[in-house]
């Protein structure tokens, strides 16, 4: 194998032998082996529900020593984590993908949070805050260590999880998706950190979907599938590029990354004119600036835009003023004209949004399968206050099967699902409420290229059916590969509207990052 010649070059950190994790009916792990030299980038690459999370779990002492079988072996040693704070103290950090700081703590204090350096029996905060100025700056943050991490956007909050990651002397970091929800100058800025801990002789271990980032920064790569080891590629030395890496996720290649779509598009019957949205909590601050837009049967729209453009306070707003304060904008559907005052209007006028964070706004992850598959429209099932139990397991059965929704059982909780199945859970739960316009926000973060897949292919469905998608995207080749006009937004207003056969990259780019309007036919 071509780990074994860098293992020849490099002396061996970890291995992870014959790890095999069991939950109530399910094997998550099967026989999975890991092995990571000194001061490599190490990526793990599967389909969600592969079993990677899990997996850096076990590592971790999040599933302690005692609930899997195998055996962990970190320099030169047997060990048996019982908890994280166990392998914290071996040298082993994980940051999930979910980071967990304190929002209302300072960045010093986070950084220290059950460390606390102590003088004479009291916190030393001189000490910490003189520590944790060193540490922001081996990560690059030039703040105020005072400064609350409710302050700080997400790429710098990764960079002070990694701060306080070394502060604990870590030889191994563990980054669950850390570029996940980062905007490409964060995730650049973070994928050169992460090299420049390697140049330290600080090892990596890296899950991430962006195969692009995985094939730019990584030394070897693990692939996963179905909760077993498949294969251990050297980058290099084996020619790996996402097309490889993907034949070993999905077990087979994907000829296109699309599914193929004849458009079958109708007559305008959605539009947005002159919308325009305050901030809510900075009333000077216009986060939609007259903004006009529209959609037709069976089309899918595209919304570009870099982040913090005003791509979700546009949604947002429009579905039934979830976001932000409004001044004036008119709404039509099918040539009439409508208040959506509330979410309850936009859902009754045939309007839905599936959010870009589905577990703060998307799910519930206290209820099951079925109650979050029906929860945007239970009057459909209910006879006044009463659910029909049996309505509800049935619909909630149809659309696992349809949408292939990976779980044993519709009354399995969501919060047990992999990300890509909690997103599919998402779009169940709105297209139950059968919706004319369907708003998506984001609806492949975080998944994989073959959840992906599967995902594209029922948008383009839902559009075959005469409906009106609007997809709003970071990626511009999603953009470019399912939307059929482009909408592009720069600090709140609408600058461009492409056709996608007409687009690039490159003509989306200026249209996103220039405050000119350009003149296109609405």
């Amino acid at each position: 194998m071509s780990i074994e010649r860098r293992a020849a070059r490099e002396p061996v950190i970890l291995e992870m032998r014959s790890i095999t994790k069991e939950f109530p009916g399910v094997k998550a792990l099967s026989d999975v082996s890991l092995t990571v030299t000194a001061g490599e980038i190490h990526a793990i690459c599967g389909e969600n529900g592969a079993g990677k999370s899990t997996l850096m779990k076990v590592l971790s002492g999040v599933y302690p020593y005692g609930t899997y079988s195998g055996d962990i072996v970190f320099q030169g040693k047997d060990v048996h984590f019982k908890d994280i704070r166990s392998s914290e103290a071996a040298g082993i950090a994980i940051i999930h993908q979910e980071l967990a700081l304190i929002p209302e703590l300072s960045i010093t204090e986070n950084i220290f949070l059950g460390n606390e350096p102590t003088r004479w029996g009291a916190i030393d905060w001189i000490k910490a805050k003189k520590t944790a100025l060193e540490l922001l700056a081996r990560v690059g943050l030039r703040d105020d260590p005072d400064t609350l991490i409710k302050n700080i956007g997400v790429g710098k909050q990764q960079l002070v999880e990694i701060a306080k990651a070394l502060n604990k002397s870590v030889k191994v970091l563990i980054l669950d998706e850390p570029t996940a929800a980062l905007n490409e100058a964060d995730s650049q800025h973070l994928l050169d950190l992460i090299r420049g801990l390697k140049g330290k002789g600080i090892s990596s271990i890296m899950i991430s979907h962006k195969l692009n980032e995985i094939e730019q920064v990584a030394d070897s790569i693990t692939i996963i599938r179905d909760g077993k080891t498949i294969e251990t590629l050297d980058v290099v030395n084996d020619g790996v590029n996402e097309d490889r890496i993907i034949r070993g996720m999905v077990g087979r290649s994907l000829e296109s990354r699309f599914p193929e779509h004849t458009p079958d598009i109708g007559e305008v019957f959605f539009e947005v004119r002159d919308w325009n949205v305050q901030h809510p909590q900075v009333p000077e601050r216009m986060v939609v600036k007259n903004s006009s837009l529209n959609v037709r049967r069976g089309e899918i729209v595209g919304i570009a835009g870099l982040m913090g453009a005003g791509r979700t306070e546009l949604a947002m707003s429009i579905f039934g003023r979830s976001y932000g304060n409004y001044l004036s904008g008119r709404l039509f559907k099918d040539g009439v004209e409508i208040e959506l005052r509330s979410v309850s209007d936009a859902i009754d006028h045939g309007l839905a949004y599936v959010s870009e964070d589905r577990k703060a706004l998307g799910l519930n992850l206290l209820d099951d399968v079925k109650r979050s598959i029906v929860s945007a429209k239970l009057s459909k099932i209910s006879r006044g206050p009463v659910v029909n139990d049996e309505k509800e397991y049935a619909i909630a059965e149809s659309f696992r099967t349809s949408l292939r929704i990976k779980t044993s059982s519709v009354d399995a909780g969501v919060n047990k699902l992999s990300g890509g199945n909690q997103q599919k859970v998402v779009l169940a739960k709105w297209m139950f409420t059968d919706p004319d316009l369907l708003i998506l926000d984001e609806p492949t973060r975080g998944i994989d290229v073959g959840a992906k897949y599967e995902i594209y292919g029922i948008i383009q469905k839902l559009a075959s059916q005469g409906k009106g998608v609007v997809l709003i995207s970071s990626e511009l080749p999603e953009l470019l590969g399912l939307a059929d006009r482009i909408y592009t937004v720069f600090e709140g207003a609408i600058t461009n509207c492409i056709l996608a056969a007409e687009a690039d990259p490159e003509t989306l780019m200026k249209s996103m990052t220039s405050a000119r309007k350009k003149a296109y036919s609405k």
